[in-house]
């Protein structure tokens, strides 16, 4: 067994590039959205995982390929369940949980923003 301890206010320089998140399959709307990760638990293509995940500064859409939680490590972004059109801000420390196939329009409102998930396909 291992026990991962998760870091708070990690930042995208201690993350590995991912490309930009629509490289990840997600639609970029503003701003560059590079995507930064780093896994602490699986892979991406497992049917459980954990990771880091950061992007700079901008907006972009995104249907949910997994079930997750996540947690805002550093930053600050605003999600939008473009089904339901709830609407919420997150900062350091604010959590959420989504379902598989959720439309997501994301808002990073600062410079950048990382945040720790767990998923389960």
């Amino acid at each position: 067994m291992t026990l991962v301890t998760l870091k708070k206010d990690i930042q995208l320089s201690e993350l590995d590039a991912w490309g930009t998140v629509a490289d990840l399959g997600s639609e970029i709307l503003e701003g560059e959205l590079k995507a930064f990760g780093k896994m602490t638990f699986g892979a991406p293509t497992d049917k459980v995982s954990s990771a880091y995940f950061g992007t700079t500064q901008g907006k972009f859409r995104m249907v949910y390929p997994f079930n997750e939680q996540a947690t805002v490590v550093t930053g600050e972004v605003r999600l939008t369940d473009e089904a339901s059109g709830q609407t919420t801000t997150y900062k350091a420390g604010d959590s959420w949980f989504v379902t598989q196939g959720t439309p997501v329009l994301w808002e990073v409102l600062s410079q950048s923003f990382v945040k720790h998930y767990f998923a389960v396909v």
